[in-house]
């Protein structure tokens, strides 16, 4: 059959009879406009000129860290150094978010000038136990977005999951949560388990805990982020890491250099046989059609199909 060309201004406006998820918006920002996301300590000297794009022009998302990367003796500075740079950011395509150490700090940032200038925060540790503590502080006033991190031993406890999934639905922090991000070395930590050089995340027994988030999540409208990849010499165990994120529904990956940057956005161009099959899954007049020996059932591929075409619309077509 033929394959119709998609118009992609046309995937922000949906069809007649679809129904968004419970906390979807056709006006928000997608998820997959994260891209791979790298955390910059907000101690560095280079701030500033990561934040205009100046330097990395090829990010698309960054996050500045107060917690982890920043020593406690260190907090302060860091502080200081965001106060002064959010005040002079510019609008810009680079989707930028800070990193709070603990509610306090997250309190702090929502007091400073310049905070409306960030896309939103990330919220470390976040599970149902912690979930108050960052309500108790949080301010909408400026629409920012929320990514919690899933890395806490609850992660691997499912009726835990669910209801820290209803606790968000009950809590109308849904409607900003732009991803729920997954920590993989935090939860790996707590298995006393690194991973080997050439292994990836599902090499290890994170697999099934990945698998299960996404189960939990996804129904109810959240996308999940993927974890980080250790290793700057493997970028073919990264590939192949990549691979396995998409296929389990993950979007958007944290990058620990710059140099994972094109390894990880080539494995999210979109294979020109997926395009062409989910343009004519949408296109199609037939309740069901082969195409390329495959079944295609429009009724039941249609999610799918939608995102491909919106990743190809982000991040282009391959051969």
């Amino acid at each position: 059959m033929s394959v119709i060309p998609v118009d992609f201004r046309a995937l922000h406006h949906p069809e007649p009879g679809h129904v968004h998820g419970p906390h979807e918006s056709p006006s928000a920002l997608s998820a997959l406009r994260l891209g791979v996301s790298l955390y910059v300590p907000a101690t560095r000297p280079d701030l500033a000129a990561i934040a205009s794009g100046r330097k990395l022009p090829e990010l698309r998302s960054v996050i500045f860290c107060t917690e982890d990367s920043v020593h406690e003796r260190d907090l302060e500075a860091a502080l200081d150094r965001l106060a002064v740079l959010l005040p002079e950011l510019e609008p810009g395509p680079l989707l930028r978010f800070v990193r709070p150490r603990n509610p306090a700090v997250l309190r702090r940032l929502l007091r400073m000038d310049g905070i409306e200038r960030i896309q939103g925060f990330v919220l470390p540790k976040l599970d149902s136990h912690t979930l108050g503590d960052w309500l108790r502080v949080w301010d909408d006033s400026y629409g920012h977005y929320v990514l919690p991190i899933l890395e806490t031993a609850e992660a691997f406890d499912r009726r835990r999951m669910e209801l820290l999934r209803d606790r968000l639905e009950d809590s109308g922090l849904s409607d900003r949560v732009l991803c729920l991000r997954i920590g993989g070395n935090d939860l790996l930590n707590l298995l006393s388990i690194r991973r080997a050089r050439g292994a990836t995340i599902y090499d290890t027994p994170l697999r099934g805990v990945i698998a299960d988030l996404v189960c939990i999540f996804h129904p109810a409208g959240y996308r999940l982020s993927a974890p980080v990849f250790d290793y700057l010499d493997a970028p073919e165990t990264l590939a192949r890491e990549v691979e396995a994120d998409l296929q389990h529904g993950l979007v958007g990956k944290t990058a620990i250099h710059p140099s994972q940057i094109p390894v990880i956005e080539a494995s999210y161009r979109v294979p020109r046989a997926d395009y062409e099959t989910a343009a004519a899954v949408l296109a199609a007049d037939a309740a069901v059609f082969r195409l390329r020996d495959a079944f295609c059932e429009p009724a039941t591929h249609r999610r799918w199909a939608e995102g491909v075409l919106e990743r190809a619309r982000v991040f282009g077509v391959g051969s």
